[in-house]
C-alpha cells in the first residue's frame, strides 16, 4: 500500500500595520488606517470566519508540524504607534483578537528614547506592557529602525541585539519575533537576527506566508490608507494580489539593484581602507 503524500501547508496572509489614528502626521499617512476603517476590517475578519495567530504561534505551528486552526490571518503593528493602543486594542478585544506589535525601541519614550526620531506619537513602556498583558505578542524591530541589510556587521548587531536587550529589560521576558525595518533583509541581517535569539521573523513581499519561505523571511501584505473593505477582502482571501501590488514590486526590484550596488561599493571601500 503506498503512502499518499503530505499536504502542502495552505498559505496565510500576514496584515502589516502601522499607525492606526484619525489624524496622522505627514510622515506616516500613507502607512495609516483611521479607526473606522480598521474596526471594519476586523469584523470583516470576524463575519468570514478567520482566526487570528501571533506571529510565534504560526511560525512554532508549522516548526512542529501541528494543524492550523480555520482560516488563519496574522495582524501585526510596526513601529509602536499610540493607535495601537487608544483605537486598535478594543476592537482587538471586543473580538478576542491575538495581534502582535513589533517596536522600534528607540522611538519609545524613555531613557532608550533616540530624541526626534519618532515619526508619530508612540507607545510607552507601560502601555507596551498592558498591550502583553491583553494577550498581544511584542516583537523587536530594531532599535533606531535604519535599513539594516546596509549597515555594518557591528551596527547591525547593535540594533538587533540592543532591541532585544530592552525588550527583556521592560518586559521580563525575550521576544522572539522580528520585523525587518522596510521589509529588507538579505543572509547577513537574518543570520544576525537569528544569533540575537529570535525564532521568526517576518519582511513584507506582499503576499501569502508560508512554510517554503522559512521562518525569517515569512512574506506579508501592506494594509495603507487607500486598502478600501473590498481590496482587503481580497487580499485576506489571497485573490487579485499580484495585480494590488504590482506597482509596489516592480519598485522593490528596482530598488533592490540599488541597494546591492550601495552593498558592493561600501564594501570595495572598506577593503581599500583596511
Amino acid at each position: 500500500m503506498t503512502s499518499q503524500p503530505e499536504k502542502a501547508a495552505e498559505p496565510v496572509p500576514i496584515l502589516m500595520y502601522h499607525a492606526v489614528t484619525p489624524a496622522p502626521s505627514p510622515f506616516v499617512r500613507a502607512l495609516s488606517v483611521s479607526p473606522e476603517a480598521f474596526a471594519g476590517q476586523m469584523r470583516l475578519l470576524a463575519e468570514r470566519g478567520f482566526t487570528p495567530l501571533t506571529t510565534a504561534g504560526l511560525a512554532s505551528a508549522w516548526r512542529g508540524g501541528a494543524r492550523l486552526p480555520h482560516r488563519p490571518v496574522l495582524i501585526t503593528f510596526d513601529d509602536g504607534y499610540w493607535g495601537v493602543h487608544r483605537h486598535a486594542l478594543p476592537v482587538l478585544r471586543e473580538l478576542g483578537f491575538p495581534a502582535t506589535v513589533f517596536v522600534t525601541t528607540g522611538w519609545l519614550p524613555g531613557r532608550h528614547e533616540i530624541g526626534g526620531a519618532a515619526l508619530d506619537t508612540m507607545l510607552d513602556w507601560e502601555t507596551v506592557r498592558e498591550l502583553a498583558g491583553q494577550g498581544m505578542e511584542i516583537g523587536g524591530h530594531s532599535h533606531s529602525h535604519p535599513q539594516l541589510d546596509q549597515l555594518p556587521d557591528r551596527e547591525l548587531r547593535f540594533e538587533v541585539e540592543h532591541c532585544r536587550e530592552i525588550i527583556v529589560e521592560q518586559l521580563g521576558r525575550p521576544p522572539v519575533s522580528f520585523a525587518y525595518p522596510y521589509g529588507y533583509s538579505d543572509r547577513r541581517v537574518r543570520r544576525a537576527v537569528r544569533r540575537a535569539g529570535f525564532a521568526q521573523s517576518v519582511a513584507v513581499g506582499n503576499g501569502l506566508a508560508c512554510p517554503e519561505q522559512g521562518p525569517l523571511a515569512l512574506r506579508r501584505l501592506t494594509v495603507r490608507c487607500g486598502t478600501g473593505l473590498e481590496d482587503f477582502a481580497r487580499l485576506v482571501e489571497g485573490r487579485a494580489i499580484g495585480r494590488a501590488f504590482a506597482v509596489d514590486r516592480t519598485l522593490t526590484k528596482g530598488y533592490a539593484l540599488v541597494r546591492g550596488s550601495r552593498r558592493f561599493i561600501r564594501r570595495a571601500g572598506a577593503r581599500t581602507t583596511s
